[in-house]
């Protein structure tokens, strides 16, 4: 971790502590409120629950201070993604998407966003720069790309889209501020779900927008107020609580699925092996340059759909669920939600368990499904 990572992770759980009275709580309050006292003019008050809520507030400054830019708290990471579509397109526009990234997004553009005349078209991510974005009114990347985990370079890609006076947005989900920074590649807004990593307990929904240009973020904030896409107060609640941890649960997620995915190389049951801090990786050597860490998520193909399940159902120390980024390690197996992947491709989310107890539980499920049944 470099000293200016440290340094924020540092800083990260005292950050009420500036404006803290005596006697006043140093977790943080949580305001259930749909209105508030306001009489005669409340301008820079809190008036109604929909505008905004101190809840919200504090866990923004969380999230502004790991992304060092102003941050509009949403529902869920899909509310984040619609709003900073939604703020800055208008019908004629022309954008650009993933066609590995998270499926949702290209179902956002195809069912709500077509018919308002907005266009759209999908690239690969690893050939992202292919074509170039003359015509694009905004480009969209995620990387690494969820489930496959390739990966783009964001600052060329950046530099690209900026010289065609596009814009660029950056789907951080994989990442978290901790393991990648968008931002300071050049890109002009970056979305997340905070309902993985960030928030880590897998108890809550919630989704951010970060932009250092004020305009975006004005347009983002318009949008919440009107459209209604508000968090509410006990997830932003929660959320702070788990960013409070994100820094050591990171870290030991990131560690451990460092060393698992260097394990599953040599296991015979494992094909298609992905993880960017691989040697081997297609993405490593501009995993090293980007990121700052090469992340907690492992993807492969197992030889069949019986096989992937018996891998996941029968492994004592992981959870067969959709989502990732929590302390349990879970699994997928992806051809089920919609992406374009094999029956027996498993997207591995490694969690915040002992490595060597939950090496042990993952090679004893996979030696098992290495005598099962051919699929």
């Amino acid at each position: 971790m470099s000293e200016t990572a440290k340094s924020r992770a540092a800083a990260l759980p005292h950050l009420r502590r500036s404006g803290l009275a005596m006697g006043d709580s140093i977790p943080l309050p949580l305001t259930m409120a749909a209105i508030f006292h306001a009489p005669g003019d409340a301008t820079g008050f809190n008036q109604y629950g929909r505008f905004s809520n101190p809840t919200w507030d504090a866990v923004e400054h969380m999230l502004a201070h790991l992304e060092d830019a102003p941050c509009v708290a949403f529902p869920s990471g899909m509310a984040a993604i619609s709003a900073a579509f939604f703020a800055v397109l208008k019908a004629g526009d022309r954008i650009l998407l993933p066609s590995d990234g998270y499926h949702t997004t290209r179902a956002l553009a195809e069912r709500f966003l077509k018919p308002l005349g907005i266009t759209y078209d999908v690239r690969p991510t690893s050939t992202f720069l292919d074509g170039g974005f003359d015509g694009y009114r905004l480009a969209f990347v995620e990387t690494p790309a969820n489930p496959g985990l390739d990966i783009c370079d964001i600052a060329a890609v950046a530099d690209a889209v900026h010289k065609t006076g596009a814009i660029l947005v950056v789907d951080n989900t994989t990442m978290t501020p901790f393991g990648q920074r968008p931002l300071d590649h050049g890109a002009d807004i970056v979305v997340a779900a905070d309902t993985k990593a960030p928030n880590g307990h897998s108890d809550v929904l919630f989704g951010h927008v970060a932009s250092r240009n004020a305009d975006i973020i004005a347009a983002v904030t318009g949008w919440r107020e009107v459209s209604g896409s508000i968090p509410g107060p006990f997830e932003a609640w929660l959320v702070h609580r788990g960013l409070e941890t994100l820094d050591v649960r990171f870290d030991r997620m990131c560690s451990s699925a460092e060393v698992i995915a260097r394990r599953l190389q040599g296991h015979k049951a494992i094909s298609g092996l992905r993880y960017p801090g691989l040697e081997g990786d297609p993405s490593h050597n501009l995993a090293r340059a980007q990121m700052e860490r090469f992340g907690f998520l492992i993807s492969f193909e197992l030889a069949s759909e019986d096989k992937a399940e018996d891998f996941i159902n029968n492994c004592d120390l992981m959870q067969a669920a959709t989502s990732f980024g929590g302390v349990h390690t879970s699994a997928e197996r992806r051809l089920k939600r919609g992406d374009a992947v094999s029956a027996g491709f498993v997207r591995l989310s490694v969690g915040c368990e002992p490595v060597e107890e939950l090496w042990k539980a993952i090679e004893t499920s996979l030696d098992g499904i290495s005598g099962s049944r051919l699929g």
